[in-house]
């Protein structure tokens, strides 16, 4: 392959689009009990910087141990895969796609890649250097959202869809379980999922890379507050919001809240909105579910996939599982 082959992008969601989901996410979120917020409004700027300093630090393990996997096993991932196009749902920056894509490259079978994300700035930038830097890939971009616009995706070839990072974690059971099924009714009979996973080990190790020494979670976690309060007009003090990292037994998953230290009036302006925070009241702000191998094969086949392998990182911290649709 040596010639670069110009970038797509096909947008299906558009500022008035985020701008209307937000307004819903919160409204509806803050007039809940308890109160909460999608994690997702945690990710503007400076939000991006605050995580990419998490996952250098020496409590946060995940993003090492998936990276791990990725370079131990992406050879294997993608002859087994046998895929020539690879779609990632929240590539972001697409900076994890460069080991799938030259794993898939060094097996003469790559054409494509497809990669989805809300943000069309992020998504442009990563499209064209990718383009650049493989030539002779084809790189057609969407930017949408993995919970609506699955169905939009391109279609032909055999795709290796990747959900990584976790991030199926931060969904609730309900929320997994339909994003599977739909996932499984968009793909075809020979197109696999890569999915990664965070796994259950030491509660205190859990918590502690949720809650880091130096405090960068903890700023993580308010940063949510600053966005409300430029993009809706909101009034939060972040400084009055103590972050709170918890083990929930049951479910099986890390939360994180914000916890109001005092009572409290709120003004969301752009919502006409009034709420009253009382004193030591939280606020949940991300669940990140873990799985065992065994549950998490069973929750895939309840959702119509068929789990062709699994690799486990060192030390049994995170798992990357390739599966497959029940024909």
């Amino acid at each position: 392959m040596n010639t670069i082959i110009p970038p797509t992008i096909d947008i299906h969601l558009s500022g008035s689009d985020l701008r209307g989901a937000m307004e819903q996410d919160v409204r509806s979120g803050l007039t809940a009990a308890p109160k909460r917020l999608p994690p997702v409004y945690f990710y503007d700027d400076r939000g991006s910087r605050l995580f990419d300093e998490i996952t250098r630090l020496p409590e946060y393990y995940p993003t090492r141990s998936e990276r791990s996997i990725l370079d131990a096993h992406a050879k294997d991932i993608a002859r087994r895969s046998d895929a020539d196009t690879l779609v990632e749902l929240g590539a972001g920056t697409c900076d994890k796609s460069r080991v799938l894509l030259d794993a898939m490259l060094s097996t003469g079978r790559l054409e494509r890649f497809v990669p989805l994300d809300v943000s069309d700035t992020t998504l442009w930038e990563a499209a064209t250097a990718l383009s650049e830097e493989y030539p002779g890939l084809a790189v057609s971009a969407v930017v949408g959202d993995f919970h609506r616009h699955l169905d939009l995706l391109p279609t032909g070839g055999r795709r290796l869809f990747a959900f990584l990072g976790g991030t199926i974690g931060n969904l609730d059971p309900g929320q997994r379980r339909t994003f599977l099924i739909e996932l499984g009714g968009v793909m075809a009979a020979d197109d696999c999922l890569l999915l990664g996973t965070d796994l259950v080990k030491d509660r205190s190790r859990l918590v502690r890379a949720y809650d880091d020494r130096a405090g960068v979670t903890a700023e993580f976690n308010r940063n949510v507050l600053h966005v409300l309060n430029r993009e809706l007009g909101a009034n939060f003090d972040p400084e009055r919001f103590g972050h709170v990292a918890r083990w929930n037994e049951e479910d099986q998953r890390i939360e994180m809240w914000l916890r109001s230290a005092g009572d409290q009036h709120i003004r969301v302006a752009d919502l006409d909105l009034e709420l009253h925070f009382g004193s030591g009241e939280e606020m949940l702000t991300e669940i990140s579910t873990k799985f065992s191998p065994d549950a998490l094969a069973a929750e895939l086949g309840e959702c119509g996939f068929e789990v062709e392998w699994m690799w486990p990182s060192d030390g049994d911290e995170f798992l990357m599982t390739l599966a497959r649709p029940v024909a």
